[in-house]
Parts: structure tokens; sequence; C-alpha cells
């Protein structure tokens, strides 16, 4: 039973986290100021693919624990999903964490986080 709230903790935290991306979308891209339309589009896209990208590694999570949490299959899922997790942190870590916004900061925590809770969930 603690395995599973592990699972949806970690599979809650990435897609929420992954929800707040969206949000803020067009004020991020406003930042940088005057800069051409492809580059405004370039921007938004990335901003984008990364919350829904977010969302898909903690809904597919959550499913496959609903379905099965013991299956091949979603031991997969959660070993694909932690290791694409801590890639996305070590990524911000080098990019991100070192602007001065508070939610970039927060970026490599929360996917450590989750990558540490479904990784619980899933071999401990």
């Amino acid at each position: 039973m603690t395995q599973l709230v592990f699972l949806y903790l970690g599979a809650g935290l990435t897609s929420i986290w992954g929800i707040a991306h969206l949000f803020p979308t067009i004020s991020v891209v406003d930042g940088f100021g005057e800069i051409t339309l492809d580059n405004r589009r370039i921007i938004m896209m990335e901003w984008i693919v990364e919350g829904v990208a977010l969302i898909f590694i903690g809904l597919l999570v959550a499913v496959v624990t609903f379905i099965d949490p013991v299956s091949a299959v979603s031991k997969a899922v959660y070993g694909l999903s932690i290791i694409g997790l801590v890639a996305l942190a070590i990524v911000s870590v080098f990019t991100g964490y070192k602007i001065d916004f508070i939610p970039f900061k927060l970026c490599p925590f929360i996917f450590t986080g989750s990558a540490a809770m479904i990784f619980v969930g899933t071999f401990l």
C-alpha cells in the first residue's frame, strides 16, 4: 500500500509541475523582449513540450500503477520515467537553476523528488 502512495505521489507531482509549465508560457516568451517571431514560436513550443512531456510521464506512471503496479511493463515504465526525470533534473541544474527565477530553481528538486518517489514505490 505504501508503495502505491509513493507511485501516485511521484506521478501527481510530475503532472502538476507539467500543468504549471503551461500557464506562464506567454509571460515567459514575453520576458525575452524583442525577438523574432520564429524565436518566439520556438521558445513557446519548447516550453509547452516540456509541460506536456511532464504531464505524459505523470499520467503514464499513474495509469500503469492503476492497472497493474507489479507487471513487467509497469516496472519498465517506472524505470524509464525515473531515468527521464533524472535526465531533466540534470539539464535543469546546468540551465534553469542558474537563472534568478524561483520556479526555474525548483525544477531539479521537483524532478529528482518525483523520480525518488517513483523509485521508492517501485523498488523498496
